[in-house]
């Protein structure tokens, strides 16, 4: 599961680690909660296309939905039942894209049921590159066109068990090509879940909980003491 991101590099920086032009709508940052239905960030490349970095909703419309909200949020997506869900499997094929992140939130739930935050991010402090796919789609009342975008998530590997039971799909450097098409096809292998020294993980305070909450502390690592 994915429910939650942080984005804290600037759109120059990214688009010189994924080799990707960077479009003028980029949203502006740092962005330390992101919430379904805000834009994230994504990288997308083809075959026959240079690579382009632009801003999606995340959250993927189908196209048969008259409105946003006509079904569920699709925010991600199983990546072992993609290729049979109408949503996905014609977007596994041909709209792939690179989904760019800091870091994603989990939560735990204490002996009272309250729910703790956790900030995830590659160990090695480089940015995090979810597999992703995106469905264009048109507002019929307005006319107006969107990209959406859901990330692919899997069984957790056996570190990320102690705080939830999926992680999203990360797509390594060396895989971004393949994941993209720019290398052809093959790229099914790619989903599944990271190796188990690639993440870190740290308890950051519960004022993320809310979906209103700003800010770089929401990222530092809780001190119980001053929270007392």
């Amino acid at each position: 599961m994915c429910g939650r991101m942080a984005l804290t590099l600037p759109p120059e920086a990214m688009a010189q680690m994924f080799e990707a032009a960077p479009a003028n709508t980029l949203p502006e940052g740092p962005n330390y909660n992101i919430c379904p239905t805000n834009d994230v960030v994504v990288v997308t490349g083809g075959p026959d296309q240079p690579r382009r970095m632009e801003a999606m909703r995340w959250g993927l419309i189908p196209h048969w939905y008259k409105k946003p909200n006509d079904g569920p949020l699709l925010i991600n997506a199983r990546a072992e039942t993609v290729l049979d869900k109408p949503a996905f499997r014609s977007a596994v094929h041909a709209r792939r894209v690179l989904v760019v992140a800091n870091g994603f939130y989990e939560w735990t739930k204490d002996a009272e049921g309250g729910r703790d935050p956790w900030y995830i991010t590659r160990r090695d402090g480089a940015p995090l590159a979810f597999a992703g796919l995106w469905q264009g789609w048109r507002n019929p009342a307005s006319g107006e066109d969107l990209r959406t975008v859901a990330a692919l998530t899997v069984a957790a590997n056996t570190p990320m068990q102690a705080i939830h039971h999926r992680m999203p799909v990360i797509i390594e450097p060396a895989d971004h090509a393949l994941w993209l098409g720019e290398q052809g096809k093959g790229a099914a292998p790619l989903m599944r879940a990271a190796a188990d020294d690639v993440l870190h993980w740290h308890r950051v305070d519960r004022a993320v909980n809310s979906n209103r909450a700003s800010g770089p502390e929401l990222i530092e690592p809780w001190d119980p003491i001053e929270s007392d």
